[in-house]
């Protein structure tokens, strides 16, 4: 394949990089100042001598994430909800998406079914009927009132159910010609071929358990079974009122920090677990995104 090498091609390449890497400067630079916000001192924050490189150097923030406030049980409470609500929430998928990716021949009522699911995702019952739902099934400051409400991502299953219709159809039939029932099928042979999509519909939902932060707030009486974002928006609101519920001495470490550096390391703590699981899923990303979304 013969390259263009023209001036206006090289320009236009030189143009292309310039604007990628402003951008990915603009994405970049907030994180670099958090982070160099949350080991300076108070007074050099304060003062507005922290740019990208911390002054001062201490990490009297980072003591009190992680021995003055609630930012342990936070993450505790994060933790175990995308845990719990990642596995609950991959298994309905799984098990919504496979008999509607057949034909309206093979599933009597596939398009009832669908209409269905699709009319949820452009409209819900409101935030009050659906707190009163939670606080009728006993839900209120329990774990599963952060995941049952939302246990079935309709988009998430949409994006799975075109992935398991792009595969080839003669490998179900070769199955069943075998003797394989439906649930072997899925089991055996297609959970396999799905790893590129629950990788996308996991990272979608891993994210989005560990982003929200409304439902905690509404559904938590107890402030100490806030997930980890509903701690943080707290934090971010009234910070002073977090440091007084720690309920211990913390004279000598609040002299060497102040609002912005102990809200700088917590909320430098909260992007970590994500940061470091997306690598992972990423070379199934956008495999997953593309083959999922046509029928081939």
């Amino acid at each position: 394949m013969v390259q263009d090498k023209s001036l206006g091609r090289r320009l236009f390449i030189f143009a292309n990089y310039s604007i990628l890497f402003l951008a990915s400067l603009i994405c970049v630079l907030p994180f670099a100042n958090l982070f160099a916000v949350s080991f300076s001192g108070s007074a050099a924050v304060a003062a507005g001598n922290v740019v990208l490189w911390p002054v001062d150097f201490t990490t009297k923030a980072y003591e009190f994430a992680f021995g003055g406030g609630q930012f342990l049980q936070s993450l505790w409470v994060s933790t175990e909800r995308v845990v719990l609500g990642t596995i609950i929430n991959l298994i309905l998928m799984v098990l919504t998406a496979y008999p509607l990716s057949k034909t309206k021949e093979k599933v009597m009522g596939r398009g009832i079914y669908m209409g269905f699911f699709v009319l949820t995702m452009l409209f819900n019952g409101g935030l009050i009927p659906s707190y009163l739902i939670v606080v009728k099934a006993g839900l209120i400051d329990s774990i599963w009132s952060l995941i049952l409400p939302g246990a079935l991502p309709v988009y998430s299953m949409i994006i799975l159910m075109n992935f398991i219709r792009s595969l080839p159809e003669e490998i179900e039939e070769s199955a069943t010609i075998d003797g394989a029932s439906p649930m072997q099928i899925l089991i055996r042979i297609l959970l396999p071929l799905l790893k590129p999509a629950l990788a996308t519909v996991g990272l979608f939902t891993i994210v989005g358990h560990w982003n929200s932060w409304f439902d905690g707030i509404i559904y938590m009486n107890n402030p100490d079974n806030y997930p980890l974002q509903s701690y943080l928006q707290t934090l971010l609101l009234n910070y002073d009122q977090v440091i007084l519920r720690a309920g211990t001495n913390y004279t000598e470490v609040l002299a060497k920090m102040n609002v912005r550096t102990g809200r700088a390391a917590q909320l430098f703590l909260g992007m970590v677990p994500i940061l470091v699981v997306y690598p992972f899923l990423q070379r199934y990303f956008t495999t997953g995104l593309v083959l999922g979304s046509v029928k081939g």
